[in-house]
C-alpha cells in the first residue's frame, strides 16, 4: 500500500485501497504492451486517473442500479467506479463499453483478480443494445455533442450523465445545443483546475 494511495482515498476501507493498489500495479504492467493510458501520467496513476475517476462516484445520486461507462478504455472512470460502489457495498450494476478487445480483456483480468462484479461489454457504442441506465459516464471519449449521441440511446429515465471535460468545455456545451436540449451543472475538477466534471440530466434532441 502506497502514501500515495492512502492520501487520495482517505475514507475508504483498507480492502478497496488494496484493490485499487492492485489496479495500479495491473495498469502499469500492460501498458508498455497495450497503451491503456499515456506513459508519462503512470508516475502519477493515483492522482492523474484514479482519483480523477473517483469524482463521478461521489457525484452520482446514492440510487442508482445500473451504469454504464462508454469508451473505457484502461478503466477510467468506469472500473474505479466499480471498486468504490464494491467497496461501500453498492447493489448497483457496472458495464464497461470498450471496442478494443485487448483492453477489454485488461478489464476483465483486473476486474477478475480484484474481485470486483462488472460486465465488459467488447463492443462499439454504436452496435450496443439499449441499456437504460440510471448513470452513463465516460473521460476522454468525444466532443460533447458525438458524446451526447453515442449516451443517448442508453439512458433510463430522469439518467444522469457524468463526463470529465478539459478546458474547452464551454465551447463544447455551446455547440451542443444546436442539437441537443439539457440540464447541465459544471463541477470543478479536483486534479486539474481548467477540467470540469459536467452533470448531465434531461437530455432530449432539439
Amino acid at each position: 500500500m502506497t502514501p500515495v494511495l492512502e492520501e487520495a482515498f482517505p475514507n475508504v476501507s483498507r480492502e478497496t485501497r488494496e484493490r485499487l493498489a492492485l489496479y495500479d500495479s495491473l495498469l502499469k504492467k500492460w501498458n508498455p504492451v497495450i497503451n491503456l493510458v499515456s506513459p508519462s501520467t503512470l508516475t502519477a496513476a493515483v492522482d492523474r486517473h484514479f482519483r480523477d475517476s473517483a469524482q463521478v462516484f461521489a457525484l452520482a445520486d446514492l440510487d442508482w442500479r445500473r451504469w454504464t461507462d462508454l469508451g473505457s478504455g484502461g478503466g477510467f472512470p468506469g472500473l474505479v467506479v466499480a471498486i468504490l460502489a464494491a467497496g461501500a457495498g453498492h447493489p448497483g450494476r457496472v458495464t464497461l463499453v470498450e471496442s478494443d478487445q485487448r483492453k477489454a480483456t485488461f478489464l476483465r483480468t483486473v476486474a477478475r483478480e480484484t474481485g470486483v462484479p462488472v460486465e465488459v461489454q467488447a463492443s462499439r457504442i454504436e452496435a450496443l443494445p439499449p441499456q437504460a441506465s440510471d448513470v452513463i459516464s465516460a473521460r476522454a471519449l468525444a466532443p460533447l455533442p458525438a458524446l451526447f449521441r453515442l449516451a443517448h440511446p442508453h439512458l433510463a429515465r430522469n439518467a444522469t450523465a457524468l463526463f470529465h471535460k478539459g478546458a474547452g468545455w464551454k465551447k463544447e456545451l455551446d455547440d451542443a445545443r444546436a442539437e441537443w436540449r439539457f440540464d447541465a451543472k459544471s463541477h470543478t475538477s479536483e486534479t486539474s483546475p481548467e477540467a470540469v466534471v459536467l452533470e448531465v440530466r434531461e437530455l432530449s434532441h432539439v
